[in-house]
């Protein structure tokens, strides 16, 4: 991971990203804006009127000057706070905290990318990588990459408006003379002697926040090394935390895991870690010199002030005056300084972001419409396809041909590698092939628009997700839902609604509710399967969807598949064979090839097939099923 980064390309990167904030929430900074505006500028009100008030009660002591300035405090103060709060009211609406709305935005831009994504590159490790990446150094040390930007904002905004309130306070500070007959101390009065208090101020000023920049560069160094043990640490550390996982920790002892993972392994949080070391070298040093180069710039501004009052340059309640407005004025070309170094120490994490978020689709996106025929008339068409799982230089699928039409049960049958799933992954082109195409309707799948060709197939995969949500939202896949549907495809997946507690608004699991459901891997199965037979589809996908059942319960569901399923096309990926007996077309796949194909009866009779060697391995699986 390279931290070297070029001044102009670190520019075109922050400004892309402040874009991209623009686009999604431009009221952000406006009412970030204004509240920052307002609260630079408030404290110079008050030290402004507090330093008049001192004045005169130090001089004449007039009352009506003292009350209309004891009043002008009072009113000033209370309207500038009432705006300030009513500020940040606003802009916490579009922000919040760390945890607020702006962190919610911030997901939501990876989730639409990977969304829109080809699901290859989804898929892949590397997408995986970038992505936990990304995440990764968004939730420690600066929160480095798009997230820091609006902080910059924020502070950038504050420490401008800072710097322009503090000059027009402290300008008179260098204009007003001490007078002549106060005696060497006059030697204040040199325009030479002015012009090296505003350098050495300047400098310290400067060289402060650089200091600092230059500490916070080491993060970006070590953020490889943080990022696996942020990894490790999300993994590990709340092992214990987590029901789903409670029966193996306790047997297995998992608690001991964290320890070995978070602070021994590569020894990521331990004193011995590469940023530990960091933070006692080259960190520790820079960010303690920043802070004494600090601590002189205060022994100089308090010296000055101090001594052309002293001179009688001005009154004592100046130098409240020009000791806030100097010192804000340091800080707030300090924060600025800081804010750029900041944009520059987070360019190479924007690199990192915008190699994901602008990396194009592949896929080609066709424009051909999938037409609603009442007749439900589909036909596939698999023509010399190949695939090779991308980085990766073996077939996991080769030279299929196979053709097949809507109302068919077809089952596809193989050991584990064989290229079942594989096989359905190009059906609902969740990838494209490597060599070959496949067609619907005589056309090829690609020309056809892409949210319009998947939405012809409902598919339960075998490793399917069902939400802590409602049963009946389960099933619709949606929070809006029509009951009298959702309860006949439970129905006809075998599973009875009304035995639940609360019929179809029984919440699943207890993430969200104190008396939800914990529901079994059976149970869970059956409520997928209706999933898939409530989306409106010409053809259902079905992989493994009896594994969680035991053999009565799956023979009951193949039993009467038919009725199911219906008139829709019900492809079947099975280990099982037991399948097999309800459908009139068999696929048996082998090492990425389709090798036989026919109904179980012709099959059976090849003794020297391997779908005839599958069934026999299994056959006293089947005979027990029988009995």
């Amino acid at each position: 991971m390279s931290d070297k980064m070029n001044i102009k390309e670190a520019i075109r990167l922050n400004i892309k990203g402040y874009k991209n904030w623009w686009e999604k929430c431009p009221k952000f900074f406006i009412s970030t804006g204004l509240w920052r505006i307002v609260s630079a500028l408030s404290p110079y009100v008050g030290i402004y009127l507090a330093a008049l008030l001192i004045n005169e009660i130090a001089g004449s002591r007039d009352p009506d000057r003292l009350r209309f300035l004891v009043l002008a405090t009072l009113i000033s103060a209370a309207v500038l706070g009432l705006l300030t709060a009513g500020l940040d009211r606003w802009r916490r609406c579009y922000w919040g905290d760390w945890g607020g709305s702006m962190w919610y935005r911030h997901e939501s831009i990876y989730a639409q990318k990977m969304l829109s994504m080809d699901f290859g590159d989804v898929d892949s490790t590397k997408t995986r990588e970038q992505v936990g990446s990304i995440m990764q150094n968004a939730q420690w040390g600066h929160k480095w990459g798009l997230l820091i930007l609006l902080h910059i904002y924020s502070n950038a905004i504050l420490a401008l408006f800072k710097i322009l309130g503090a000059i027009a306070l402290s300008i008179s500070l260098f204009t007003l003379p001490i007078p002549e007959d106060a005696g060497a101390i006059a030697v204040l009065n040199h325009p030479l002697f002015i012009v090296l208090i505003i350098f050495l101020l300047l400098a310290s000023t400067l060289l402060s926040p650089l200091l600092s920049h230059h500490a916070s560069s080491f993060w970006y160094r070590a953020s490889e090394h943080q990022t696996l043990g942020n990894r490790f640490f999300v993994t590990f550390a709340f092992l214990c935390h987590e029901r789903n996982r409670a029966m193996d920790v306790r047997m297995y002892r998992q608690d001991r895991f964290p320890l070995y993972y978070i602070t021994e392994r590569d020894h990521v949080f331990s004193v011995k870690g590469p940023l530990a070391k960091l933070s006692r070298g080259p960190i520790g040093l820079f960010n303690a010199a920043s802070s004494a180069v600090g601590q002189v710039f205060t022994a100089i501004i308090y010296i000055f002030v101090c001594l052309k009052a002293w001179g009688g340059a001005f009154g004592v309640g100046s130098i409240t005056q020009y000791i806030g407005a100097v010192t804000a004025l340091s800080s707030g070309i300090s924060t600025m300084i800081q804010a750029v170094g900041q944009l520059h120490n987070n360019a190479p994490y924007l690199r990192d972001i915008f190699e994901l978020l602008d990396k194009p689709n592949a896929m080609y996106q066709g424009s051909l419409t999938t037409e609603k025929r009442s007749d439900n008339k589909y036909e596939i068409t698999f023509r010399n396809v190949s695939f090779k799982y991308p980085g990766t230089d073996e077939y996991a699928l080769k030279n299929i041909n196979l053709t097949f039409t809507v109302g068919e049960r077809l089952a596809i049958v193989g050991q584990n590698g064989s290229g079942k799933t594989t096989f359905i992954k190009l059906l609902c082109r969740l990838y494209d092939p490597t060599e070959g195409e496949i067609l619907l309707n005589g056309f090829d799948i690609r020309k056809y628009d892409y949210r319009q060709y998947m939405d012809i197939f409902t598919v339960m995969f075998q490793d399917f997700q069902l939400l802590s949500v409602p049963l009946g939202q389960n099933v619709a896949a949606a929070a809006e839902y029509d009951s009298e549907k959702a309860t006949e495809c439970l129905t006809r997946a075998g599973f009875d609604p009304t035995a639940m507690a609360k019929g179809l608004e029984t919440c699943l699991y207890k993430d969200f509710e104190d008396d939800g459901v914990d529901i079994s891997g059976g149970e869970a199965q059956k409520i997928a399967l209706a999933r898939a037979l409530y989306r409106p589809a010409p053809f259902v996908i079905l992989d493994e969807p009896t594994a969680a059942l035991d053999p009565v319960a799956e023979f009951e569901i193949y039993s009467k598949m038919n009725d199911i399923v219906g008139d829709k096309t019900a492809v079947f990926i099975s280990h099982r064979l037991s399948s097999c007996r309800f459908c009139q077309d068999i696929a048996v796949f082998h090492e990425g090839a389709l090798i036989q194909r026919g109904n179980h009866d012709n099959l059976m009779a090849d003794t020297s097939g391997k779908y005839h060697e599958l069934w026999n391995a299994q056959a006293q699986y089947y005979q027990a099923e029988a009995s």
